[in-house]
């Protein structure tokens, strides 16, 4: 982490974690647009405050991040990928809560992506593949709002309660979630999912996309 007034100082970085050669680089504000004391970390921070008064506004230079309400990754997530977040409401639209306290890098291990989400705990109930493609809205291509458990075979992903990538974020890293609550939900509920890229490893251009959608032993295929 490096801090500064004017020029930074080099401080201890904390570890990070990705694919071999990704590099993470995150700069805190301490007030909105990107003005006030800044400071510069390229790994994991368990807690913001031990360093800084508030968080008023971030820019990733490289990633992607996860951002927590509360100290040791706890609380709401947000996802930081590349760009500039100059207030607290563009890195979030769940307006309950504005608290940007711990954050760590993603990992992004693989080019690929592949998401199951099932109906039910312990992968039970209906089922639906993603294969390489974002998803606006599960309603739309015949899945419930009810997501219950599921299963990161590839890539980074992250869900929302709501369509349209709206309300609070659950990122899915690679591995399997049996419960709602594995990936830090209240509520069995997510109406929308995507990918999370880093172009230090995805730079390919668009690809086809498959959902695949089972239930009571049928299943409807959706692909472009």
């Amino acid at each position: 982490m490096t801090e500064q007034q004017g020029t930074p100082d080099q401080l201890p970085a904390e570890k990070g974690q990705g694919g071999a050669g990704a590099t993470y680089k995150l700069a805190v504000f301490e007030y909105e647009n990107f003005r006030g004391k800044k400071m510069e970390w390229s790994g994991e921070c368990k807690d913001v405050y031990e360093k800084a008064q508030r968080v008023g506004s971030v820019i990733v230079e490289s990633g992607p991040w996860v951002g927590f309400e509360r100290p040791g990754f706890a609380g709401e997530q947000y996802v930081l990928e590349k760009g500039e977040y100059p207030r607290w409401s563009t890195w979030t639209n769940w307006q309950s809560n504005y608290n940007l306290s711990s954050f760590r890098p993603l990992k992004v291990d693989s080019a690929d992506h592949k998401l199951f989400l099932f109906e039910n705990a312990g992968f039970e109930g209906r089922k639906m593949e993603i294969v390489d493609d974002d998803v606006p809205s599960l309603w739309a291509h015949g899945f419930q709002d009810r997501v219950a458990s599921a299963k990161a075979v590839s890539g980074t992903w992250v869900g929302y309660m709501y369509p349209g990538y709206r309300g609070r974020q659950y990122v899915f890293e690679h591995g399997d979630f049996k419960h709602w609550n594995d990936w830090g939900a209240t509520a069995p509920q997510i109406q929308s999912v995507r990918r999370v890229r880093d172009m230090q490893w995805h730079k390919r251009g668009p690809s086809s996309f498959i959902w695949l959608v089972k239930w009571a032993g049928n299943a409807q295929k959706f692909e472009s």
